[in-house]
């Protein structure tokens, strides 16, 4: 049975892992969503920058979070991220799901909605959610808001569907909870199902993913420096002996009997 939750309600999971999906219907001018999930602490403020996860970061170091890729079902397109919660590391106390528009604001975005799923059912075709919460951006000026928490509770975990947007899209979300970003950064996009991440720009990435794109920057400018090996030269060819073998054949001429 699929629980509808009203804005600023709780409810326990029960469920060892948890897919997030946002669902909304694309059009003419709607922007496109894209979701991430940010791991906290106790402090509400992230450990580092690899706890992150979004569509330049897309998996977790410790493998209990990462980002699906997006699908269209129906009507609709979904964007998704899964989280383990039974395996958490105890130093993450909360986890806080984000939709991010590009193109435009959240207000433009259709039927926008979370749905909840049981990440270990095995179930990635889109069935039916155990929970569910309509988004309703707070102003027409949020390109980034956050839509729902996951946070312990009583030696387990609750969902809370609350809503906070971000004029600033990713930048003012990130920023408020320790991130350190580069708004000059060029981001990717990934499409429906699809692994590809085709440029679509303006998008900040963390310091982790910076510091990973300036240390491949200098790899390949060092590789475009060092010397070349220098070519093989022909060797010559060894002695014959006197009495061919049956099989014998002369090596190949090289370079050394050239115009000779």
């Amino acid at each position: 049975m699929t629980h509808a939750m009203a804005q600023g309600s709780d409810m326990s999971v029960s469920v060892p892992a948890v897919r997030a999906v946002l669902r909304w219907t694309p059009g003419a001018g709607v922007p496109d969503v894209d979701a991430c999930v940010i791991l906290l602490d106790e402090g509400g403020r992230v450990r580092s920058d690899a706890d992150f996860v979004f569509y330049n970061q897309p998996r977790h170091p410790s493998g209990l979070a990462r980002k699906l890729p997006k699908k269209r079902q129906g009507e609709g397109l979904t964007d998704s991220v899964e989280a383990q919660l039974t395996r958490q590391d105890p130093s993450v106390d909360r986890m806080v799901l984000i939709a991010s528009a590009d193109g435009g604001t959240l207000a433009g975005v259709r039927n926008l909605r979370v749905e909840l799923h049981d990440a270990g059912s095995g179930d990635t075709a889109g069935g039916e959610p155990f929970a569910y919460a309509d988004i309703q951006p707070d102003g027409g000026a949020s390109s980034a808001l956050i839509c729902g928490e996951l946070r312990r509770a009583g030696g387990g975990w609750q969902f809370r569907a609350v809503t906070k947007g971000y004029a600033t899209g990713l930048v003012g979300v990130a920023g408020e909870f320790g991130i350190s970003v580069d708004e000059t950064d060029t981001g990717h996009h990934p499409t429906p199902d699809s692994g590809n991440d085709p440029a679509s720009g303006g998008r900040p990435a963390p310091g982790a993913a910076q510091a990973a794109q300036a240390q491949q920057a200098a790899q390949a400018q060092q590789a475009a420096h060092s010397p070349r090996p220098a070519a093989a030269q022909p060797q010559p060819a060894p002695p014959i002996a006197y009495g061919y073998p049956p099989a014998f054949t002369l090596p190949p001429q090289g370079p050394q009997f050239i115009g000779r």
